[in-house]
């Protein structure tokens, strides 16, 4: 199974309209993870014309961060506060905030190694904001893309489209290849599509 991730568009905002580039990053893709950052349902409503969607989001009152006029008056079913999902015999925890109680901090590249936390307190802290263990995060708000792994979970945050590391620039999706005996995660720079 091949699943496109995206996170942070802010739509509008930062952008407009969804870079095109988005489109060919997530060719042939069976599923789109939305990680949050989501303003406006068209945003959803793109992305449901390369696959179908799934995403999260805060909840305030809606399912969207911002409030009006940019965010959404109305629930919708695309969106909940986080998933978790069986696929390919993988458990996918998505989420838009991923906050880690050992941590005390955002979940950026290089900060959960530069802990040394002992074996086994990654995990339990990751189940503990799923509800269960999970073997895949995927995860947004930062803004920094990320692929690592850690106790035996693989972390990605697919980074932005349009505000990568707080920049108005073109940024990046993440593509996660799922079988029963493996998972690959990878950041795509949308800069290098043509």
């Amino acid at each position: 199974m091949r699943i496109g991730l995206i996170s942070d568009t802010r739509i509008p905002g930062s952008a407009t309209e969804v870079p095109p580039q988005v489109t060919r990053a997530f060719e042939g893709v069976d599923l789109i993870l939305h990680a949050g950052g989501i303003q406006a349902a068209r945003v959803l409503d793109w992305l449901e014309q390369i696959a179908p969607v799934k995403a999260v989001g805060r909840l305030q009152g809606r399912q969207f961060e911002s409030s009006t006029p940019f965010g959404l008056e109305t629930e919708d079913p695309r969106v909940a506060e986080q998933h978790v999902l069986q696929l390919e015999g993988h458990t996918i925890g998505i989420v838009n905030s991923l906050d880690l109680h050992h941590l005390n901090d955002d979940v950026i590249p290089g900060k959960i190694a530069a802990k040394h936390f002992p074996e086994g307190i990654v995990s339990s802290n990751v189940a503990s904001v799923f509800g269960i263990p999970v073997d895949i995060v995927v995860y947004g708000r930062t803004l920094e893309a990320m692929v690592e792994e850690h106790d035996g979970i693989l972390f990605v945050n697919p980074g932005s489209p349009t505000l990568p590391r707080n920049s108005i620039r073109l940024g990046q999706v993440a593509i996660l290849d799922l079988t029963s005996e493996s998972r690959e995660a990878k950041i795509i720079e949308l800069s290098t599509i043509t």
